[in-house]
C-alpha cells in the first residue's frame, strides 16, 4: 500500500477527529498534524482534542496510526544559547511528546534548531542534550523524535547528513530518535535529489543509516539546488520535478515509510486530493494549478 498523505489542520469543534476526516477527503493513507499553532505555545487541553472520537473513526476507516505524524512547532530551538530559553524549549517539547503519545502517534518531527550564536559544534551538543532530557522526561513513551533534514537557511543545524549523525551519536536512547527526510530541504541544501537520488541515499546510509528514516516530507522546490531557501513548490512544478519525486515516493527501500505533502495552497485551496491522485496514477497534470484555481 502506498502510504501517502499531507499536512491537515486540527481546529474547530472536531479537532483531531476533523484531521482524520480531512485526510480521508483527500483519499490519503497518511497525514501529519500540529497539536496547536506552530508559531506559538497556546495549546488546548487534551480533553478538548476529541482523541477518542478520532481513534474510533480511524478504526472504522482505511487509516492506520502507523502512518500518522505530529510536527513540533517551529518556535522550539534546543540550540538557543540562552539557558532559560533552552530549558523552555525542552519543557515545551516534552509536553508536545506527551500530547503526541496521547494521540496514539509514535513520531514527532522536529527542526533540530538554529545556531543563534553561530557555534555549530556547541549547537549540536545542546540539541542532543535537549533531546536526551526530553526522552528522560517521557520515559516509557514509544514516540520517536524525528530530526528533519534542513535547507541551510540562516544558521539552521541539520543541513548536512553529518550534522544529523553528530546529534544522533550523542543521543543516549537511539530507539527514540529518527530522521524526517525532506526532499525540498535536501535539494536546497545542495544534494542532487533530482538526478541521483540513489547516490544521495547511499551517502545518507553511509553517514547516518537508512534505517533511521521514519517519514518523508515530499515537496518540490521553488529554488535551484543549493539555494538554501526552503521554499516549497507544488508537486512537479518546481526544480525537482514530478519524475524525481515519484522515484523517492516509490523507492523500494521505503515502501513502509509514510510520505507527507507540505505543498502550498493554490488560491487558498488545498491541492492534496489532486496531488495524491497524480502520484497514484504516476501521471503529471500540467494544468493542475489552473484546475484548482477554477474550482
Amino acid at each position: 500500500m502506498l502510504r501517502i498523505g499531507s499536512h491537515v489542520s486540527m481546529s474547530g469543534d472536531d479537532m483531531y477527529l476533523g484531521s482524520v476526516k480531512e485526510a480521508l477527503s483527500y483519499q490519503a493513507t497518511a497525514f501529519m498534524v500540529y497539536t496547536g499553532a506552530p508559531q506559538n505555545t497556546i495549546r488546548k487541553k487534551l480533553s478538548d482534542l476529541k482523541i477518542d472520537e478520532a481513534v474510533k473513526f480511524m478504526e472504522e476507516s482505511s487509516l492506520s496510526f502507523d502512518n500518522v505524524v505530529v510536527h513540533a512547532p517551529y518556535i522550539i530551538n534546543l540550540a538557543n544559547p540562552d539557558p532559560e530559553k533552552r530549558d523552555f524549549a525542552i519543557s515545551f517539547l516534552t509536553e508536545e511528546v506527551k500530547r503526541t503519545d496521547a494521540m496514539h502517534v509514535t513520531q514527532i518531527v522536529l527542526h533540530p534548531g538554529s545556531a543563534v550564536g553561530k557555534d555549530r559544534e556547541e549547537a549540536i551538543k545542546w540539541i542532543a542534550e535537549g533531546v536526551n532530557k526530553v526522552i528522560k522526561n517521557t520515559k516509557g513513551s514509544k514516540v520517536r523524535i524525528a530530526l528533519e533534514t534542513m535547507a541551510g537557511k540562516g544558521n539552521e543545524v541539520g543541513k548536512t547528513f553529518e550534522e544529523l549523525r553528530q546529534i544522533i551519536d550523542l543521543v543516549e536512547d537511539k530507539t527514540r530518535v529518527s530522521v524526517c527526510f525532506d526532499t525540498c530541504h535536501t535539494h536546497d541544501a545542495g544534494y542532487n535529489i533530482k538526478e541521483n537520488f540513489d547516490e544521495v541515499m547511499n551517502h545518507f546510509d553511509q553517514v547516518v543509516g537508512k534505517s533511521y528514516i521514519s517519514v518523508f516530507h515530499i515537496n518540490d522546490s521553488k529554488n535551484p539546488q543549493g539555494a538554501a531557501k526552503d521554499r516549497h513548490e507544488n508537486i512537479g512544478f518546481g526544480y525537482l520535478g514530478f519524475d524525481a519525486l515519484l522515484k523517492v515516493i516509490y523507492h523500494k527501500d521505503f515502501t513502509d515509510i509514510p510520505k507527507i505533502l507540505e505543498t502550498p495552497y493554490i488560491d487558498d485551496k488545498p491541492p492534496y486530493f489532486e496531488e495524491i491522485n497524480m502520484i497514484r496514477l504516476q501521471q503529471f497534470d500540467p494544468n493542475l494549478v489552473e484546475k484548482i484555481k477554477n474550482t
